[in-house]
C-alpha cells in the first residue's frame, strides 16, 4: 500500500484519532484507492506506534463504511459506486434540513454575512471553473449552518456522510461542476435566514442536496461509460 513519505509525528495522547483522521483523508483524496489493501503493521511501523490504535481506527472506519475487514484475511478500502449516491444524499439532505431549522434562531447577522461572503466566493470559483475551490466553498457554506445548529449528533453524522460524498467528488467533480442554480439556492437560504422564513429555508436546503445528486449520478455514469 502507498504511504506518503512525509507524515507529521503522531500526538502521544490521541494516536487512534490521529490515525483515523489520516486514513479517512487518504481514502477520501484517493491516496488509498478502491480495493487497496491496508496493512496495520505497515502503518504502525511508519508512524512509530503500536498496532493497537491502528486496529481501533480501522474498526471505526469499518463502521463508517470506508473499509471492509475480512477476518483472518485482510482489510481493504471499500469501493464506491454511483449507486452509493442514493444512499448518501437523501439522509444528508434530511439532516441538513433539520440543521437549518435549528440554526435559524441562532443565526446572527455576522453569521449571515459570513454565508453571504462564502457564497460570493463560491460563485467566483464557479466562474473561474475552479472545481475544487468551488467544492470547498460549497462545503464551507453548509458547514457554517451545521455549526450554528449546535447539535453534536447532527454534526457527527453530517461529517461522515460528507466525507463519503467528498470521496466521490474528488474522483468525478471535474465532470460535474455545479451550475449557477447552486448559487441561487444558497442566496435563497440566506434571504430565508434574514426573513425567518423556515419553510422556504427547509425546502431550499433539501433541493440544494437532492438536485445535485441526480446531476452527479449522470456525470459519473457518463464518465464511467466513456472510461469503459
Amino acid at each position: 500500500m502507498p504511504i506518503p513519505s512525509r507524515i507529521p509525528s503522531v500526538p502521544q495522547q490521541s494516536s487512534k484519532t490521529y490515525v483515523l483522521e489520516l486514513l479517512q483523508r487518504w481514502i477520501v483524496d484517493g491516496t488509498l484507492m478502491d480495493g487497496e489493501r491496508i496493512s496495520d503493521a505497515a502503518i504502525a511501523d511508519r508512524l512509530g506506534i503500536s498496532r493497537t490504535p491502528v486496529r481501533e481506527a480501522l474498526l471505526i472506519l469499518e463502521s463508517q463504511g470506508f473499509v471492509e475487514i475480512r477476518r483472518g484475511r485482510d482489510t481493504r478500502v471499500r469501493p464506491v459506486h454511483a449507486d452509493d449516491l442514493y444512499q448518501l444524499y437523501p439522509p444528508l439532505a434530511a439532516l441538513e434540513r433539520v440543521a437549518a431549522r435549528l440554526a435559524m434562531p441562532r443565526m446572527s447577522s455576522d453569521a449571515i454575512q459570513k454565508l453571504q461572503t462564502i457564497n460570493e466566493n463560491f460563485a467566483r470559483a464557479l466562474e473561474r471553473r475552479d472545481v475544487f475551490e468551488a467544492m470547498e466553498y460549497d462545503e464551507a457554506f453548509h458547514d457554517l449552518i451545521v455549526d450554528m445548529a449546535d447539535n453534536q449528533y447532527i454534526a457527527t453524522f453530517v461529517a461522515t456522510l460528507q466525507m463519503h460524498i467528498r470521496r466521490l467528488k474528488y474522483r468525478f467533480f471535474s465532470h460535474a461542476l455545479p451550475g449557477h442554480t447552486s448559487v441561487l439556492e444558497h442566496q435563497a437560504m440566506i434571504q430565508a435566514f434574514e426573513t425567518q422564513d423556515c419553510n422556504t429555508l427547509e425546502i431550499t436546503m433539501e433541493s440544494n442536496w437532492l438536485r445535485p445528486m441526480q446531476e452527479l449520478v449522470q456525470a459519473i455514469t457518463a464518465f464511467t461509460d466513456q472510461d469503459g
